[in-house]
């Protein structure tokens, strides 16, 4: 088989939210292989700045983007914008997230509709303005981020959890709308990662860590650099038929039950 199945150079791929943490990652992982990745980020144009030229070092060639990804009217602008002054637009991955951990009884309206808005609506707003060039050109990859959540239901995280089974139907039904033009759309759905936000209870004998490690087959915390091959091959040609699929990167914790605490 020819590794060119897998080329992403010259590919332009839109990541949003990849001003750090797992966006950023998989985003790396395809400015490594050769495609050139637009930044997307809404906090400030330093972080951007700063992310873009952390890309630059590495040899990747990057711009960066600030817009808000759950505003319709900066969306249009943006994906203007971006074809006008770097390209069409090849690959977009939805990464943008947020999760906000409340038991439900607790939570607010207004918290629960701003999580379903960022992590179900925004894939929505930014395929709906980037796939039509996309149907014009007869060829596009567009890739959601979506979560072991949206199989499982697990604790305080209940908004979260509705909006990531939702975005693997919307995936589903994007997959099915779009194909007939050489689309693909597929989902990767990531495991639990050793980023900066989960330093702090990734140490022995914390129990959620050792919750983790004990339920995960691979027996730890996944490495977010692990996410990289699946964009690639999600970005790629080797995956031309495959649509409406969500790929799970979890150590191969959907696949079981667990284990006692006290088993090998």
């Amino acid at each position: 088989m020819s590794m060119s199945l897998f080329d992403v150079k010259g590919k332009i791929a839109l990541v949003t939210g990849s001003t750090h943490g797992l966006g950023m990652a998989m985003a790396r992982g395809l400015g490594l292989a050769g495609a050139t990745i637009v930044v997307n980020g809404n906090s400030s144009q330093e972080k951007i700045d700063k992310a873009v030229a952390e890309y630059k070092s590495e040899g990747i060639n990057a711009v960066g983007y600030k817009f808000n990804v759950t505003n319709e009217a900066e969306v249009i602008t943006a994906v203007a914008k971006i074809q006008k002054e770097v390209g069409h637009i090849d690959i977009l991955i939805n990464n943008a997230g947020i999760i906000k951990r409340t038991p439900l009884i607790e939570m607010e309206v207004a918290d629960f509709k701003q999580v379903i808005d960022v992590d179900l609506v925004s894939p929505f707003i930014v395929s709906k303005h980037v796939v039509p060039a996309m149907i014009e050109r007869k060829a596009g990859k567009v890739i959601n981020i979506c979560s072991m959540m949206s199989e499982l239901g697990r604790n305080s995280v209940g908004a979260y959890a509705a909006a990531k089974g939702g975005l693997k139907m919307l995936t589903q039904n994007m997959a099915t709308e779009w194909a007939k033009h050489n689309i693909q759309v597929n989902g990767i759905g990531p495991g639990y990662f050793a980023t900066s936000q989960t330093a702090p209870i990734r140490v022995d004998g914390h129990p959620f860590n050792d919750f983790i490690v004990n339920r995960t087959p691979a027996a730890k915390w996944g490495d977010p650099d692990d996410l990289a091959g699946a964009a690639i091959f999600l970005s790629s040609k080797a995956s031309d038929f495959i649509n409406g699929q969500v790929v799970y990167v979890d150590g191969g914790i959907l696949a079981t039950i667990g284990k006692p605490s006290n088993e090998d």
